[in-house]
């Protein structure tokens, strides 16, 4: 099983080759559970004003590199 660390790792280093089921494991963890699963999109809130969601989409298996960008400046805003 990968590890969290491991899937942020390859996220900073090749955003476009990230599996989508770690792109969720990844926002389970820092997002909570998804509004909505069962489509190919899943929705997860944030804790900020503005654009409080974080929607990621599968495109065959895997996660679009755009949106891992998107889920590492979140994960950094989290943090601060």
């Amino acid at each position: 099983m990968v590890k969290i660390n491991d899937i942020l790792q390859s996220m900073l280093l090749n955003p476009g080759s990230i599996k989508f089921s770690d792109l969720c494991k990844i926002c389970d963890c820092y997002f909570g559970d998804a509004r909505q699963k069962g489509t190919s999109h899943r929705i997860y809130k944030t804790p900020w004003k503005g654009d409080p969601r974080i929607n990621i989409q599968n495109n065959k298996g895997k996660a679009k590199a755009y949106q891992v960008k998107q889920i590492l400046k979140a994960i950094e805003k989290l943090k601060e």
